[in-house]
């Protein structure tokens, strides 16, 4: 595993207290995936319900607060694949 999704889990259990309702995964272009379900976030590779794939640079400014999601997905630097409405849920939660 990286140190990018290590610190990219540690990063998004802080901001899920709660977990996810719902499964998502975050692909990190060259450093893995990130699962997001009701029990936290962790290191995979499972099936979601949806996507989300990010350049390392998009991922970081989004967990940092640096870049909104929606943002990021307008201007092409997110794609989601899947349902778009855990798309959103999620998009709320990381804001």
């Amino acid at each position: 595993m990286s140190d990018v999704v290590t610190e990219a889990v540690a990063a998004l259990n802080a901001k899920l207290s709660g977990g996810f309702d719902g499964t998502a995964k975050f692909d990190i272009e060259g450093e893995g995936s990130i699962i997001i379900d009701a029990h936290g976030a962790r290191a995979g590779d499972d099936d979601a319900d949806v996507t989300l794939m990010a350049s390392t640079e998009t991922f970081k400014a989004i967990l940092d607060g640096e870049m909104n999601p929606t943002t990021a997905f307008m201007t092409g630097k997110l794609t989601v694949d899947g349902d778009m409405g855990q798309a959103m849920k999620l998009s709320s939660v990381l804001s």
